[in-house]
């Protein structure tokens, strides 16, 4: 069995059982604080918890003599006991002397209860900072005395104020390499408040310490005599953080419908904010239904009340509808609904956030499409400016309109941080690609309704002896596709069927004649057309659509729009050299000369479909026989008549 380095003197192998019950009931009754370390790669945070654990006398003799071979191997600083290696636990960490994923310890003094999160400095990994994060109370964020601060201590401090973290420490750390000097203390402090200003901290403790040698970790060190302050440990042992989730409006976001048997059906989840007694009364936020709790069961039994933190299954009155995503609250303080927010946004991804691309939306159990309607500026993180752009790259924050496919349940972030964050989804990666953070509805949808129409879709198309559909043609400039789709069309038109054909070149003459041909206008592009396409189907017509449409995401974005089956993506596929060489606008030329930007195939993207419902490669069809082969593959059981198969204009 493991043992401590120090066993606490409350507690040891021959305390009575009575003492040892009363030693648990007084660790539970402890007060519980979170916090995150983050600041600039090398800052010390790693060494810093390692240290906090090793003074505490928290540290078992296996993981003592653990980290003593370790140190020996991987570690950084000659003889001595590398701390860092306490937390860097991937071997890639180990290896390169950086920590890449978050870590988090819990540990616990006679005071209080502790879980921390030990982040990465490298800007790559903002990420996992923000992740770390989003659960804090307090943030302690290190500064090398020598360096003073730096764009990451800029970056980190701010995503802190604004994910909601309210208190920091800024611990100057290393400052043995300075001589301990309290000028250059000063200097840093006065640097960090000047630029923190504007920031929602509601403090600023700064601390100068030494993470390798324990000056001012746990206890005071030699050198320091002219710091007045509190230890790094006694600070966060004393601060106050006054949170009580359990005093906020009831949020029980539904996870699941629990129905074991025809005699019970109860509603499963976990209290966010707020407390919940059985006979109060509550409603459904989105559809406004109201019954009273009948009983609240968990594992161990019925209870009388629940309140936030506490995973319970409430059972009602009345039998109403309620699915998962649905929350329950009060009658008296309902969040808010819409289907467009303002919101903060750190995006996480590679590929740059578009505005107009489709995304999952995942706030709480709820889960809607959703796109980028707006990015409203994005912000310069040394001067916190706010900055027109018009994509988010990796780890850039910004302030952005989202539109969603259905309405929403939320708070504003500053009122609960549960229901007002969310995180998007990439739809066909499944990747987490930002974290956002809701401001404020927009309510620009909540005054429209959608009207039913007597006549719809299916009585237009059933007056026109057909069915609805999008023949989305896509390819390469010079691929073919406007002449094989022209071909379609002259065929079906003959045969006296209904149709509209949308070609790229015309339709940036009008509806899109506002569009560039960077990334972001190329989804605008398409998602406009979408729309349009969404129309015509809505109309009972065969739309043919003829589009580069460069981007998986926007064709399947269209084909979501749409009714199952009503969409065929047709890739029109002909080699790069080929287009080349047929080259019949001279498009090729310019673009190889530069003459051209972001031209599909040269200096932009194609994205070929991966399965598209149509194949057409037009090095071993010509045109005539694409256009029968398209006919017969998307049309054909659509009562095309059978002579079709031989007609030719």
């Amino acid at each position: 069995m493991n043992q401590a380095v120090s066993l606490s003197p409350a507690i040891d192998a021959g305390t009575p059982a009575s003492a040892l019950s009363n030693y648990l009931a007084a660790q539970q009754e402890k007060s519980f604080l979170r916090f995150i370390t983050c600041g600039s790669v090398d800052d010390g945070k790693s060494t810093l918890i390692g240290r906090l654990l090793y003074d505490t006398k928290l540290i078992f003799e296996d993981q003592l003599s653990a980290l003593e071979r370790d140190s020996k191997r991987h570690g950084t600083v000659g003889e001595e006991i590398d701390f860092a290696l306490l937390l860097d636990g991937l071997q890639a960490e180990r290896e390169q002397g950086i920590t890449i994923d978050v870590a988090y310890r819990f540990f616990a003094t006679d005071k209080r209860k502790f879980i921390v999160a030990d982040t990465p400095g490298h800007e790559q990994y903002t990420r996992n900072m923000a992740t770390g994060a989003s659960n804090c109370d307090l943030a302690v964020i290190l500064v090398d005395a020598r360096h003073g601060i730096v764009t990451q201590t800029r970056r980190h401090s701010f995503i802190n104020s604004l994910i909601g973290v309210r208190h920091v420490v800024l611990a100057i750390n290393k400052i043995d390499l300075v001589d301990h000097d309290q000028t250059v203390f000063d200097r840093i402090v006065a640097d960090y408040e000047q630029f923190a200003s504007g920031f929602d901290f509601d403090s600023i403790t700064a601390i100068p310490l030494s993470a390798r040698f324990g000056d001012n970790v746990v206890e005071r060190g030699p050198n320091l005599d002219w710091y007045d302050g509190p230890t790094l440990l006694s600070h966060l042992e004393n601060i106050e953080i006054s949170k009580d989730e359990s005093a906020r409006p009831l949020r029980f976001p539904v996870q699941w419908v629990n129905r074991p048997n025809l005699d019970f059906r109860g509603f499963s989840g976990t209290v966010s904010s707020g407390r919940v007694s059985v006979g109060d009364e509550i409603v459904v936020a989105k559809s406004g239904k109201t019954s009273r709790i009948k009983d609240i069961v968990t594992f161990d039994g019925s209870q009388q009340d629940a309140e936030a933190g506490e995973a319970v299954t409430l059972t009602l009155e009345d039998e109403i509808d309620i699915s998962r995503g649905d929350i329950i609250t009060q009658p008296d303080h309902r969040p808010h609904i819409s289907n467009q927010i303002a919101a903060h946004l750190i995006w996480m991804d590679d590929a740059p956030l578009l505005a107009g691309r489709s995304y999952v939306l995942k706030i709480g159990s709820q889960e809607v499409n959703a796109s980028i309607t707006t990015i409203k500026h994005k912000v310069e993180i040394n001067s916190f400016a706010h900055e027109a752009a018009s994509k988010l790259g990796l780890n850039e924050i910004g302030f952005c309109n989202l539109s969603t496919s259905s309405p929403i349940v939320f708070d504003k972030y500053e009122e609960d941080r549960q229901t007002g964050s969310f995180i998007l989804i990439d739809r066909f990666t499944n990747q987490t690609v930002a974290a956002g953070l809701v401001w404020f509805g927009l309510g620009r949808g909540e005054n429209l309704v959608w009207h039913n129409l007597d006549v719809d879709k299916k009585a237009r198309s059933e007056q026109k002896h057909q069915k609805a559909k999008v023949l989305w043609f896509t390819g390469l400039s010079g691929s073919g596709k406007s002449t094989i789709a022209n071909l379609v069309e002259k065929k079906l038109h003959a045969v006296g069927k209904h149709t509209y054909l949308l070609d790229g070149d015309n339709v940036r003459h009008g509806l899109n004649k506002d569009l560039g041909f960077s990334d972001e206008d190329r989804v605008e592009n398409i998602r406009r057309v979408g729309e349009v396409a969404k129309l015509m189907a809505d109309a009972g017509l065969i739309t043919l659509v003829s589009f580069i449409s460069p981007f998986q995401a926007e064709r399947d974005l269209v084909r979501g729009m749409l009714d199952e089956d009503e969409f065929a993506e047709i890739f029109i596929d002909t080699p790069l050299e080929v287009c080349e060489e047929r080259d019949p606008k001279g498009l090729y030329g310019k673009a190889r000369k530069g003459e051209i930007a972001n031209f599909t195939g040269i200096s932009s993207p194609y994205e070929a479909p991966a399965n598209p419902d149509v194949h057409v490669k037009t090095t071993e069809r010509n045109a005539e026989d694409a256009a029968l082969h398209i006919i017969r593959e998307v049309l054909g059981e659509d009562g095309i008549d059978p002579d079709l198969a031989d007609f030719t204009i």
